[in-house]
């Protein structure tokens, strides 16, 4: 791909979407789709804060000429010509890295590179928002990712040891509306993770939170695989092809023929499709067990007008 024209300096009206626009950065190489809508979400949310001052527009107007020459070179890629693809592609790139962080978390195996990819996860969902509004699921997934970046950075700064997985926290400020959260100085390309215990604190501000109780599993939803190789999401190294076992499908659904009186609405017909579209970029990761259970809620939509 192309190297893209620099953006001027960023101005501090646009504080907010530094990260998204780093983030942007860090996937021009390791995913191009990724790295168009972080600008999109960036360009949207930097108009609505300030089109108007000169150093706000040159900047945006940068930011478009970014835009169009990334749709230009990615012109024949489904999931930027069609939104629901998009939409799939990025909300299943999100909870793959959401997952990758989760289970090292739950491992108690605590780094830099889990960190980021808890905070990074977080800003995707953000990204997710050009598409409409988020579903509570998803609000979940990103209140509790950005609070887990926070209190493990804070923790390992301090030299104390993070609680692993789900814990109930006190909480002063919402974390979602910090634009300091999580902000600590990660490299584009982090490093593996180590078993060494030497840590390198960024600038992630202290703080506490609350009233997220979570109990296991349950911010991992149905449509993403229980475990995630250590590079899903962290590196552009391609996932190695592994053994799988293919899930059971339940017989009913072969027997099941739509009933004159079944009436499908047009959001019958969108999330049936979409569950379509999560089933094919589970593929894409070789995801056979999330694609099944894809096509088997959108069969089951499309026979019965139920989920």
């Amino acid at each position: 791909m192309a190297a893209l024209a620099p953006l001027p300096p960023l101005p501090p009206q646009f504080k907010s979407i530094q990260h998204h626009l780093r983030t942007a950065q860090e996937h021009d190489k390791r995913d191009p789709v990724v790295a168009y809508y972080c600008r999109l979400y960036a360009m949207q949310t930097g108009m609505k804060i300030d089109s108007k001052t000169p150093e706000c527009r040159k900047f945006l107007s940068k930011l478009m000429d970014q835009l169009e020459a990334l749709k230009k070179q990615l012109g024949d890629n489904e999931a930027i010509t069609q939104e629901i693809v998009g939409s799939a592609h990025l909300e299943n790139y999100a909870l793959k890295m959401f997952l990758y962080a989760d289970n090292e978390d739950r491992a108690g195996r605590f780094h830099k590179n889990m960190i980021k990819s808890f905070y990074t996860a977080s800003l995707l969902i953000d990204v997710i928002t050009v598409f409409g509004e988020l579903t509570d699921e998803n609000v979940k997934h990103r209140k509790y990712a950005r609070w887990k970046a926070t209190y493990i950075h804070n923790c390992l700064k301090n030299g104390e040891t993070p609680q692993a997985g789900p814990v109930g926290i006190e909480e002063d400020n919402d974390v979602e509306e910090s634009e300091d959260a999580g902000a600590a100085s990660f490299p584009a390309q982090p490093p593996q993770p180590s078993s060494s215990s030497a840590y390198d604190p960024g600038s992630i501000p202290s703080g506490s939170y609350s009233g997220i109780q979570i109990p296991p599993g349950a911010h991992a939803p149905a449509n993403t695989p229980a475990e995630v190789p250590h590079s899903a999401g962290v590196t552009s190294n391609p996932i190695q092809p592994s053994p799988q076992t293919i899930p059971a499908i339940d017989p009913a659904l072969f027997s099941t023929v739509s009933q004159g009186d079944v009436r499908l609405t047009p959001e019958d017909f969108a999330r049936a499709q979409k569950y379509c579209k999560y089933a094919g970029s589970a593929l894409q990761y070789e995801d056979v067990s999330t694609a099944v259970q894809n096509l088997e809620k959108a069969l089951k939509l499309l026979t019965t007008g139920r989920e």
